[in-house]
């Protein structure tokens, strides 16, 4: 069996892997074009889909680079919900890890800008190796 970095859940609740397994299980449509694109290390580096961080849930997530990608259905689009949203960004960049966000539209109606945005943002998170 493979050891885990100790790291790499950020202090997750082993009953929440249950959850992730769920999400992971029934992603949505739009999770499932991006995760296409994303997948068996496609850009480089390896995604996780679904990946606990401490008690939350993220989309995807890049443990070397520490970037999490989120995307926003209608539902985000609640005041409620952006308030939570955005306290979790803080939570998260406490930590060090960089969220970049794309709505769900994006993604559906133009998956290759959405992709080259995520490159670049990799790119930003590479560290120079002279």
């Amino acid at each position: 069996m493979k050891k885990q970095d100790p790291d790499m859940h950020y202090g997750a609740e082993p009953s929440t892997y249950k959850n992730a397994q769920f999400l992971r299980n029934n992603a949505t449509q739009t999770e499932k074009i991006l995760w296409n694109r994303l997948r068996n290390k496609a850009l480089g580096v390896k995604f996780r889909r679904q990946h606990l961080i401490g008690d939350y849930i993220v989309d995807f997530y890049c443990h070397k680079l520490k970037l999490v990608i989120e995307l926003d259905g209608k539902y985000h689009e609640n005041p409620n919900h952006k308030r939570m949203d955005e306290f979790r960004e803080d939570v998260l960049k406490e930590s060090g890890i960089k969220i970049i966000r794309f709505p769900d539209e994006s993604v559906v109606n133009d998956i290759d800008s959405v992709v080259e945005k995520i490159k670049k943002m990799l790119l930003a998170r590479v560290p120079f190796r002279g």
